[in-house]
């Protein structure tokens, strides 16, 4: 069974976290910050399920690492919406499949899940300071790409993870409104209006759909057929809206500044649609959200106080974009020349090294649950021989995927 990383080496890769100028991402140094954030990452999964994540969050704590990890979640998003279009266009670009955008998500998916592990702890989410406002304006971000994406029939595979990520961070977030800064909780509230966008979520449910008349939900990272009798029953993401409106709509403190004007009551009372017998049972705190939505149906909420108050503004995001602003095709056309064009030799001491990083070892200790059939989704026991990623149940299922697996087999295999 293996093991969490030792407290010396797992102190080491936090101390060594630190902010990477925007022109580096994707550069050799930045490589390196991403696999510090990958060990610790799979280090906070293995802690946390054998109870023992504590260290892990007081390193982040003790060293003040949390701003840093939030300053490269927003610098990546910004180089994604800022940068990377101005990369496709340059005529000297010529990556390797789409391996920039994919590394530069995968570090992001990778920063996004481990705080997601350790934001649990009030700690953490005290030791954010003023990064706070730009981890609650990232997380409104992706749930709104989230709601969006249902709504017009699109989805991205590692970008839909990585928003239901940021929903279990936001969740963690709502749990401190007691002791959140005053501008947080009006961002929340006032600024992102997170209660309606999470009225939004609970209605069109991304993570559910019906495919050929067969109810499907993504747990654990993949999309499962739920069996009839499965089908009412609450998964983890339902869960987390629900636990986050309960925070944000039932706090006293929340209750005093948010707005109940005619639209977002009425956008609140459509959750009593959703409240039925089944629902309550699995999660009972909801009873306590029925009586408030009754009580909200017959009464009009005072206003809040129109105080003074000076609305502060998320300062990483704030800082990379006046420290960039104008420089994005300059950044791209030295990414192209110093970062994106990379020799066969560099591309495999490159694979050389995540190959040490994701041992197939520990990827099959942090798997949720046990392997599924590429091809039918069925609990698979047969792995590809040759390159040992990809499962099936049956000798059928391997050959009918062999046409589309190949390619990728051939480059793992080399």
């Amino acid at each position: 069974m293996l093991e969490p990383l030792p407290p010396a080496e797992a102190e080491a890769l936090v101390q060594a976290l630190q902010g990477v100028e925007l022109r580096d991402i994707g550069g050799q140094g930045w490589l390196r910050q991403h696999e510090y954030v990958e060990k610790l990452n799979m280090h906070g999964i293995l802690s946390a399920s054998a109870g023992q994540e504590q260290l892990l969050t007081e390193l982040l704590v003790t060293h003040a690492k949390i701003p840093v990890l939030i300053g490269e979640l927003i610098s990546v998003e910004i180089w994604k919406h800022k940068v990377f279009p101005v990369l496709c266009r340059l005529e000297d670009f010529k990556p390797r499949s789409t391996f920039p955008i994919y590394v530069v998500l995968h570090h992001e998916a990778s920063i996004i899940n481990l705080l997601e592990t350790v934001f649990f702890h009030k700690e953490i989410c005290e030791s954010a300071e003023d990064s706070i406002l730009d981890l609650i304006d990232y997380c409104h971000r992706k749930l709104t790409l989230l709601a969006a994406r249902e709504l017009q029939k699109q989805a991205e595979a590692m970008e839909f993870e990585i928003s239901l990520k940021a929903l279990s961070v936001l969740r963690f977030i709502t749990d401190q409104v007691e002791s959140l800064p005053l501008s947080a909780l009006t961002r929340m509230l006032n600024t992102h209006n997170l209660p309606c966008l999470l009225v939004e979520l609970v209605e069109h449910c991304p993570w559910s759909c019906w495919e050929a008349g067969k109810l499907k939900k993504f747990e654990n990272g993949t999309w499962h057929v739920v069996p009839p009798e499965d089908q009412m029953k609450m998964t983890k993401l339902d869960g987390q809206v629900w636990l986050a409106l309960l925070n944000l709509l039932l706090s006293p403190e929340c209750q005093r500044k948010y707005h109940f004007d005619g639209f977002n009551k009425g956008q609140l009372l459509k959750l009593r649609a959703f409240l039925t017998d089944v629902l309550i049972d699995q999660l009972p705190n909801l009873v306590e959200m029925q009586r408030f939505l009754s009580y909200l149906a017959v009464t009009d909420p005072a206003p809040p106080k129109k105080d003074l108050i000076l609305e502060q503004v998320p300062v990483i995001w704030d800082h990379i974009l006046k420290k960039n602003s104008g420089k994005w095709e300059a950044i791209a056309k030295h990414q192209v020349k110093h970062t994106f064009s990379p020799t066969e030799e560099e591309l495999k001491l490159q694979a050389r090294r995540w190959a040490q990083t994701y041992s197939l070892d520990m990827m099959e200790a942090l798997a949720p649950d046990k392997p599924r059939c590429r091809v039918c989704g069925a609990e698979a026991a047969k792995r590809c021989s040759r390159c040992r990623n990809e499962w099936y149940c049956t000798r059928a299922c391997q050959v009918q995927h062999w046409q589309k697996h190949k390619p990728a087999c051939n480059l793992m295999a080399e």
